[in-house]
């Protein structure tokens, strides 16, 4: 059996069905997501283990098997011949491989077409500072980010460094000189790219994931040090975000990390993905800008004081998840019931409905 061309035959069909992933386990067949709903693709065979590990390994390079059978799970980008990418994540479950894989779109949407706050084309125009865009696993994340780097891609003339496991978005350099670095193929992981950068001569840094103390220190000081950078995490609020990079430090470091963040950080802008009321999802952002009321929070470590100040700050540009969710639902793009279900604070949220 051919495993890339079976597979390959599978990934064309994903591209068809305008399918967002395909998912491929033993004693299944192969199954896509479509608007949400996993779909089996009823003319392929069931997987077997034989088939998911020559599905796997047809695709992956010498050193990313090597590193695969050490850590028993690989992220990694895929280019299928030039028609599409997929961002591949391969896994063990009982003694078996499986494969998930998330087509990324070859266009790079604007802010505007994803629905995102206007607010976010504000931060593309600072010249240093540390935003962070946060949230879930498949939220959105890398999406939003891709447009952002994008807007400063067209319309400034400056160095833009980024440092990804994997490499989703291809981004053609316009008034911008962008550089991507995959973390296994360009360099050996997040903390060591991030060193070199400051010999790079960036101006924008985009940091695909803060995973350690090591890699969350460098990027504030690439951010403290004249640097724009755009970084991720997995963390579900602003207030959330700043408490976790404070609490990976040891407790005599995590004063100065606060005044680091207080002095450096521009924002945090929370995500997640909606269902919609006609089919899709849509974006809603909390959206925290870091004035001098989040700063001295920030400094006192008053963490949980951050909420309230972003709620009443709508005229500073700042967004509550619930006023955005409010809005939604009064708009009718989305349900009563999923605004309550994604809300951090339900009550809440019901009083602003009334």
């Amino acid at each position: 059996m051919d495993y890339l061309q079976s597979l390959k035959k599978i990934l064309d069909t994903t591209i068809k069905e305008d399918a967002s992933d395909l998912l491929i386990s033993v004693n299944h067949r192969p199954v896509i997501r479509i608007v949400g709903q996993l779909v089996p693709l009823i003319n392929e065979k069931v997987v077997t283990p034989e088939i998911s590990k020559g599905f796997a390994f047809s695709i992956m390079s010498e050193v990313k098997k090597q590193k695969f059978l050490a850590e028993k799970e690989i992220d990694f980008s895929y280019d299928f011949d030039g028609k599409a990418r997929f961002r591949v994540n391969v896994f063990f479950q009982r003694d078996s491989i499986s494969l998930a894989l998330r087509l990324i779109s070859p266009n790079i949407r604007t802010i505007e077409d994803l629905l995102l706050p206007p607010i976010l084309h504000e931060f593309t125009r600072k010249t240093q500072g540390l935003l962070l865009i946060t949230g879930a696993s498949g939220q959105g994340k890398s999406t939003t980010l891709a447009a952002m780097l994008d807007e400063v891609n067209h319309t400034r003339a400056v160095h833009i460094i980024t440092i990804e496991d994997p490499i989703e978005y291809i981004y053609q350099g316009d008034k911008s000189i962008v550089e991507q670095r995959e973390v296994l193929n360009d360099t050996d992981s997040f903390a060591n790219a991030l060193k070199s950068t400051f010999r790079q001569n960036p101006d924008v840094i985009m940091v695909g994931e803060m995973r350690d103390l090591e890699t969350i220190s460098t990027t504030i000081t690439a951010a403290e040090t004249g640097h724009l950078v755009f970084a991720t995490l997995h963390t579900n609020s602003a207030s959330q975000s700043i408490h976790r990079m404070v609490d990976v430090f040891p407790a005599e470091q995590q004063n100065q990390i606060r005044f680091q963040l207080a002095g450096s950080l521009l924002g945090v802008v929370s995500q997640r993905l909606i269902p919609r009321i006609n089919g899709g999802f849509v974006p809603v952002c909390e959206v925290m800008i870091c004035d001098n009321a989040i700063s001295n929070l920030i400094r006192e470590n008053k963490n949980h004081e951050i909420p309230a100040v972003i709620e009443t700050s709508a005229k500073e540009g700042m967004i509550s998840l619930n006023r955005a969710l409010t809005d939604l639902v009064r708009k009718k793009e989305i349900s009563l019931k999923n605004a309550i279900d994604y809300s951090s604070n339900p009550l809440e949220l019901k009083n602003l409905l009334g």
